[in-house]
């Protein structure tokens, strides 16, 4: 009786196993990122990450490589919209068509007064947080349906929840991340794609030095 009440996910004893699948985490070769693709790669998924920093890439490639992770990745500026494009073509390629798991990680802020954020400024936080997220989960759609169980995770932050000290434009782009991931969870359920955003605290990695 007890054992039949357990849930598993993967064979035997490997609850959590996510074997046999496929997961694509922007950022992640240092923070929450470098993180979130050890975790995946441990529980046996197949992870593709990107970063804009070559040698940081290579760095953690080589690590992982030695600890026997199937992690592969390749340098991509995720506010640039051609080269979002073609790293989910890669993608599309190496997972041949299908994609079970994307991670919207990626993420900058300038510490900037409202009344002086300038243009480009403001462009480029928003690019880089929202609209890469975006993007990335209209690309990933075809192939996240295409596996039959998809979920996309938004690394948003409480800053898009309440006001926090970090600037109105980071926050900004965290509570609109919130919000599409509550639009897609709806929209994408019928496809069998799971959306969720998780919004973390301040926590100690590169980025978080800035505040």
């Amino acid at each position: 009786m007890e054992e039949t009440s357990k849930i598993r996910f993967g064979n035997g004893d490997d609850r959590w196993s996510l074997r046999g699948m496929t997961a694509l985490v922007t950022g992640g070769t240092k923070g929450i990122g470098h993180e979130v693709v050890e975790e995946l790669a441990k529980q046996g998924a197949r992870v593709y990450t990107c970063a804009r920093n070559g040698e940081d890439l290579d760095s953690c490639l080589r690590n992982w490589e030695a600890k026997g992770f199937q992690v592969s990745g390749s340098v991509c500026d995720v506010a640039s919209h051609e080269q979002r494009e073609s790293l989910m073509q890669i993608i599309c390629s190496e997972f041949e068509g299908k994609l079970n798991i994307l991670v919207n990680n990626t993420g900058t802020n300038i510490r900037r007064k409202t009344e002086e954020f300038t243009p480009n400024e403001y462009a480029a936080v928003m690019a880089t947080n929202l609209e890469s997220a975006y993007h990335f989960c209209q690309l990933a759609y075809p192939l996240l349906k295409a596996s039959g169980f998809g979920s996309i995770v938004m690394m948003s932050s409480v800053c898009g929840v309440v006001s926090v000290n970090v600037g109105s434009v980071y926050a900004a782009t965290k509570g609109a991340m919130n919000q599409l991931a509550k639009n897609l969870a709806c929209e994408w359920a019928k496809d069998n794609i799971r959306t969720n955003s998780i919004a973390p605290w301040l926590i100690r990695t590169p980025l978080g030095q800035m505040f």
